[in-house]
């Protein structure tokens, strides 16, 4: 079974991410969107919320699990007997950063490979912050987010406009 693990904060997961999680699962047997837990960014939901979330947008595919993680994303990884990580790029200022991630997690982990992939072209001007920033300004995240994800935004941001 080729298990592959999407590392990301996805606070929250947006369209964009959909579109990599739909690439990837054409090159794996299972999918584990592994959601770090990353409180030094100042996320919008709990690792835990953007788990649920992810696992409620992907009910309907069987083959995607989303868990909240914590420490080295190698180790994670390695627990989930998986042998590559995706990593979505959308421009070129991504790749610096990724290449970097990928070259150490490779020192770490030699046996786990990490494959870029690119969203299509209609999702590459989108991020999580973008679609955060736009919600709570009150404005219509319909393009970027699945409905599951703009409810909650609408909640979480409620009164703040």
């Amino acid at each position: 079974m080729r298990i592959a693990v999407y590392p990301g904060t996805f606070d929250p997961i947006t369209y964009g991410h959909l579109d990599v999680i739909t690439r990837a699962l054409s090159l794996c047997d299972r999918l584990v969107v592994a959601v770090a837990d990353r409180r030094e960014k100042d996320p919008l939901f709990l690792a835990q919320e953007r788990a649920e979330l992810i696992r409620e947008v992907l009910k309907d595919e069987p083959r995607v699990e989303a868990e909240a993680f914590s420490g080295l994303l190698t180790e994670f990884a390695k627990s989930k007997k998986a042998t590559f990580l995706i990593r979505g790029l959308r421009a070129v200022s991504d790749f610096d950063y990724e290449l970097q991630m990928a070259l150490t997690n490779r020192n770490l982990a030699p046996e786990i490979e990490t494959i870029f992939l690119m969203p299509a072209e209609r999702y590459i001007f989108v991020s999580s912050s973008l679609a955060k920033e736009i919600a709570r300004l009150g404005g219509d995240v319909s393009e970027l987010v699945p409905p599951t994800v703009e409810k909650a935004l609408r909640e979480r941001f409620a009164g703040n406009c």
